[in-house]
């Protein structure tokens, strides 16, 4: 790929500072391998990352294809390989990363529809794979019922994983989705305990079911990568730890 050198078309302040911001640029449909495009980029101590691709994409070149919605670690749509890490690209501060030069790729184990946007649609499979909805018996649910009552204690075994925004960084950054196509993930892993870890779930024997083949819970490794890149502190490989235990007979 040619290099991009142009001086930046945006307004600077005296506060300002520049990196080279390299993104990775590839179109599965033409392209028979990915390259880089190099931008000058001015930036403040609060720019962050995406804001960086979008003066990019303002300024220098239109056609950079990025995925992003909310911009405030919400939506999960921004994740990409920022600086050889699996980051939310609204979430890293370029200040941050202490780097003349901020190298942004598409993220790993998923196809590259074009330069940082993946295809999400495993991911979405494997996650409604695990059935992520309350299941019950239709007889104990009374008339003059309108909800089930929790009590702190019972919320506490599984809030923490409920907070997953399926970025897919977790699955980026797992070694066995590397290795293992058919492997259902992390974050679906993750998942499975939320509700298996319920008090109103009735469904545990059927997930237990369910992630506990050949490419289930059983094909991780606990290398632990997944909960280090997790931006809500779901913390994944602590919930597979956790489901096993309820295979194993360590937990009911």
């Amino acid at each position: 790929m040619a290099q991009v050198s142009s001086v930046p078309k945006g307004q600077t302040s005296p506060t300002s500072k520049s990196i080279t911001l390299r993104i990775s640029r590839f179109n599965p449909e033409h392209d028979e391998s990915s390259g880089f495009m190099e931008f000058p980029i001015s930036y403040e101590k609060w720019t962050t990352v995406l804001e960086a691709i979008l003066d990019v994409k303002k300024h220098f070149d239109h056609s950079v294809a990025v995925r992003y919605s909310c911009r405030q670690a919400t939506c999960g749509s921004c994740g990409m390989i920022i600086n050889g890490k699996p980051r939310l690209a609204c979430f890293t501060k370029i200040s941050e990363l202490n780097s003349n030069v901020v190298t942004v790729e598409p993220m790993n184990n998923f196809p590259i529809i074009r330069d940082l946007a993946v295809k999400f649609e495993k991911l979405f499979d494997t996650h409604q794979k695990i059935k992520p909805y309350l299941i019950r018996d239709d007889t104990e649910i009374q008339s003059n019922e309108k909800e089930f009552l929790q009590s702190p204690e019972e919320v506490e075994q599984y809030i923490q994983f409920a907070n997953c925004i399926k970025c897919g960084l977790c699955n980026s950054a797992c070694p066995t989705m590397a290795t293992d196509s058919s492997f259902v993930g992390p974050q679906a892993l993750a998942q499975a305990y939320r509700y298996v870890a319920d008090s109103r779930d009735k469904g545990k024997d059927s997930r237990l079911k369910i992630i506990d083949d050949s490419h289930g819970i059983w094909r991780c490794h606990f290398a632990g990568s997944c909960s280090q890149v997790c931006p809500k502190g779901v913390d994944p490989a602590m919930g597979i730890q956790l489901l096993r235990g309820y295979l194993l007979g360590f937990r009911s």
